[in-house]
């Protein structure tokens, strides 16, 4: 602790995003220069220390990016590696691009496990140590902050803690802000990476002058970064979602938190983080996910979709009467929800707290909640989910009720695929598809066709969400406003007994989004059901204030 006149006050911990850099090494991620500079600005947003950019000149992305860097509050970082041997720091070419990039600090790796250095590099444990302080020094000279990543730290100092000390000691003696201590292959342990890390601190670093790096590859990338902190070093670095070479880097966004809510960190470390930017968090989480086109990690710590879903009954049951028996925190101060989905593993408080939600008071003890409950147990166990499609299981609540509405009926449709030659004379698939309903005792048949012409891959679901919204009667001023924004198909079971479940998610006019299922063999059929499901739910929800349905 750093003390002022008799006065405790926090320990000031640092945070270093690597996601431009080092996520980008994500197996399947590769930034443009606008959403780099686009998630540069959420993490600004966010309230770190440094963002690496990336490497100039490695790539013209990244000599790009920092052509066109954003100003921001954190400190705007360049990486690259140190010098050559045989080359002064001032002639190396792969130095120079990184000293151009014109960024107040300047992160460069070096190699400190002596296998990398007389196999990887090929050249002596004494050359390696020069071109280390030789780097270092000479970014110093030039003004800049210098940060040195200590490459393969942990395992160099299990083979040869001295060499691997000299390296450091080395980067600290030519004026390195910062010794980042990297474990490099994700081996390292939490208690072996915090005995490390004060051995390290006994040897002479001072541990406000040290990082720590971790990689996720046994699933510890958070807990080491603690472990880290708790033995004394000041500097963590990390990447939003925990991107990252292999299985990823320690991820920020869990870090963030934690930081901020749990003990000892709360009370003990201050960071650049306001807490008020927790808030945040599913929002960037989530944004980072849209721009690499990723689905979101339900599962993941704090901004999941599913960080605070309580589908057990008995969970449940205890989560209305007081939230902290199944919450570590608050959902709302990371900018989540809490979640008490319908399942199969539901019991009646679930039952009645999602009735309630959909505006349904049923008293307990009434016969019609176990009735609800085994209908939606039996449908599960054939292939239906009830935790995304809460529209679905809100109809099927009010139609055991007795309080769901015949708005129309439907009495046969059907879907031909035809291929055939445009005007252009390529070859496109095209889908018809025909619906017939009933409304108020008047027959309707409506057709629609669409086509993969365009591009947009529009098919034969599209063509039967079309027809049916196509003319529904006295309803139809009231569908009018809907679409279809996105279609999920999973296959539950496998073998020749497979059956398709179809999720779609409907959205209107109002900014309203919900969600519908269907399940069936045929997925024509899973669809067609669940577009059902959806134009029903949007009648329920508008028919009081249309003139239309008053009739």
């Amino acid at each position: 602790m750093v003390r002022s006149g008799g006065r405790s006050l926090m320990d000031r911990l640092y945070l270093y995003d690597t996601t431009l850099r080092d996520g980008q090494q994500t197996q399947g991620v590769q930034f443009s220069t606008a959403e780099k500079i686009r998630i540069a600005g959420m993490l600004d947003l966010l309230g770190v220390d440094y963002i690496e950019g990336g490497w100039p000149g490695a790539n013209p992305t990244d000599s790009a990016f920092f052509e066109a860097a954003p100003e921001t509050r954190a400190q705007m970082t360049a990486f690259g590696m140190t010098k050559r041997a045989g080359v002064s720091a001032e002639n190396d070419d792969v130095l120079a691009a990184v000293v151009n990039a014109g960024t107040g600090a300047v992160c460069l790796v070096g190699k400190t496990h002596d296998f990398h250095v007389t196999t990887a590099l090929g050249i002596s444990l004494e050359e390696n140590v020069e071109n280390i302080a030789r780097s270092v020094g000479y970014l110093v000279s030039l003004g800049r902050e210098a940060l040195f990543d200590a490459e393969h730290f942990f395992d160099g100092w299990k083979a040869n803690r001295d060499y691997a000390l000299e390296c450091i000691r080395a980067a600290l003696a030519a004026g390195a802000r910062w010794i980042v201590l990297c474990d490099t292959n994700g081996g390292t342990l939490p208690v072996e990476t915090g005995e490390i890390v004060r051995e390290v601190i006994a040897a002479g670093i001072p541990g406000d002058r040290l990082g720590i790096h971790t990689h996720n590859d046994t699933a510890n990338a958070v807990a080491c970064s603690l472990a880290a902190v708790d033995a004394g070093v000041r500097q963590i670095q990390g990447t939003l979602n925990g991107l990252g070479e292999r299985c990823g880097n320690a991820n920020l966004i869990t870090l963030i938190p934690t930081l901020l809510l749990k003990e000892p960190y709360a009370s003990r470390y201050e960071t650049g983080v306001p807490r008020s930017a927790l808030a945040e968090l599913v929002g960037v989480s989530r944004k980072l996910d849209d721009i690499l086109n990723r689905v979101p990690v339900k599962q993941a710590p704090y901004v999941g979709a599913s960080a605070f879903a309580h589908k057990a009954g008995l969970h449940a049951s205890a989560i209305l009467k007081d939230p902290s028996t199944y919450e570590h925190v608050d959902p709302a101060i990371v900018g989540n929800e809490r979640v008490i989905p319908m399942s199969n593993q539901a019991g009646q408080s679930n039952l009645r707290r999602r009735l309630a939600d959909a505006g349904l008071a049923v008293p307990k003890g009434d016969p019609a909640l176990a009735g609800i409950l085994s209908e939606v147990k039996r449908r599960e166990d054939a292939g239906y989910t009830y935790d995304s499609a809460q529209a679905s299981f809100e109809l099927l609540a009010r139609k055991a009720l007795g309080q769901l509405p015949a708005f129309f009926e439907v009495e046969r449709y059907r879907v031909t695929i035809e291929r055939r030659k445009n005007a252009k004379g390529q070859v496109i698939s095209v889908s018809e598809a025909v619906v017939v309903v009933h409304v108020d005792g008047e027959k309707i048949l409506s057709v629609s066709e669409s086509s993969d012409g365009d591009g947009n891959d529009q098919g034969p679901v599209n063509a039967l969400s079309k027809a049916l919204g196509k003319d529904l009667g006295k309803y139809q001023c009231i569908i009018d406003d809907m679409r279809l924004v996105d279609f999920k198909v999973r296959i539950t079971h496998g073998g020749t007994e497979a059956v398709t479940r179809v999720i779609i998610d409907s959205e209107d006019g109002e900014g309203r989004r919900w969600s519908t299922v269907g399940v069936s063999a045929n997925i024509v059929d899973a669809s067609f059901e669940a577009l059902v499901d959806a134009v029903t739910w949007k009648l329920l929800h508008a028919r009081s204030v249309q003139g239309a349905v008053q009739g």
